[in-house]
């Protein structure tokens, strides 16, 4: 759980930083446009839109992650009802992959 919350609080700077895209259409579009670093899904999304963005970021080689809630994604970056975030920062994608994929913990 701690690294739940190490996780949410990247998010939370990633959005203070304006790194961030929120929500299916703005993430798409930034796909498509080669601006997203890393695509979050949270895992209570519709198996629609797991299944399309796994699509769109198959195409594009872009890694994606099945974390958390759509309630705690979205508490974490001050939205509400967000199921896929989008990170456009390079450096934050490798920090929020390297602790949930249980690297070394940065910080």
């Amino acid at each position: 759980m701690i690294e739940n919350k190490r996780v949410l609080g990247l998010l939370g700077l990633c959005t203070k930083a304006g790194n961030i895209v929120y929500g299916t259409d703005a993430c798409i579009e930034k796909i498509q446009k080669n601006k997203i670093q890393l695509i979050i899904v949270a895992t209570d999304a519709a198996d629609r839109t797991k299944r399309n963005f796994e699509f769109y970021c198959s195409q594009k080689n872009i890694p994606i992650i099945m974390f958390s809630t759509k309630e705690e994604l979205s508490k974490s970056i001050g939205q509400k009802n967000k199921a896929v975030i989008g990170i456009t920062n390079n450096s934050f994608a490798e920090q929020i992959s390297k602790i949930i994929n249980g690297g070394d913990i940065i910080g």
